[in-house]
């Protein structure tokens, strides 16, 4: 039953999943926090991370590590297929559809159309990671009492050279920034300690 449960729900993410990968991911966590609870939000955080971290597709990647999660080799399999076979589908319709009638505004119409929900896709997951990785979980008020400096600091520091030098690589800063914080988290715990 979690199987199918698991196919059932990346059909659903493949099938919704307009706009790339990043659109993918608020359709994963619906399904894979929300509904199913299969992670917590900060495991999902973890997930996303690792998943962008890794070569290929980030939703495909999240499926696959989703499912190894849930049931194994078997799990990442389902997952991973759920994920695929719809988009083999679909772009293989729109594909033809997109070749005999290129020229119609109403195909062009649609295609504009679903821009601006791409966005709102994206910005809307975005924003709930951030606030997680400056805040941590289950805080109900923002405010910069429950703001966790170190995170701050270093997702400030990686917009700006993301921003700035344009020509940086984004796995660069992620694994700059995993270094860096591993060692001021570590000197945190440590000095914790002795004192």
């Amino acid at each position: 039953m979690i199987l199918m449960d698991l196919f059932i729900s990346f059909v659903i993410v493949g099938m919704f999943s307009f706009g790339g990968g990043m659109a993918a991911i608020p359709l994963i966590q619906e399904q894979v926090v929300t509904i199913h609870q299969w992670l917590s939000l900060t495991e999902f955080t973890d997930l996303i991370t690792i998943a962008q971290m890794t070569p290929g597709p980030i939703a495909i990647n999240c499926a696959t590590f989703v499912g190894i999660q849930i049931d194994g080799l078997t799990g990442a399999l389902v997952a991973t297929i759920g994920c695929v076979l719809p988009s083999c589908i679909i772009v293989s319709i729109l594909a033809w559809l997109y070749v005999k009638y290129k020229d119609s505004f109403i195909l062009t119409g649609a295609l504009q159309g679903l821009q601006p929900a791409v966005v709102a896709l994206i910005a809307t997951a975005g924003l709930s990671i951030l606030l997680l990785a400056l805040f941590g979980e289950g805080v109900e008020t923002y405010s910069l009492d429950n703001l966790d400096i170190i995170s701050s600091v270093l997702f400030i520091v990686s917009f700006a050279i993301l921003k700035i030098r344009k020509k940086t690589n984004p796995i660069h800063v992620m694994i700059g920034c995993g270094i860096v914080g591993g060692m001021i988290y570590l000197a945190v715990d440590y000095l914790a300690i002795l004192l």
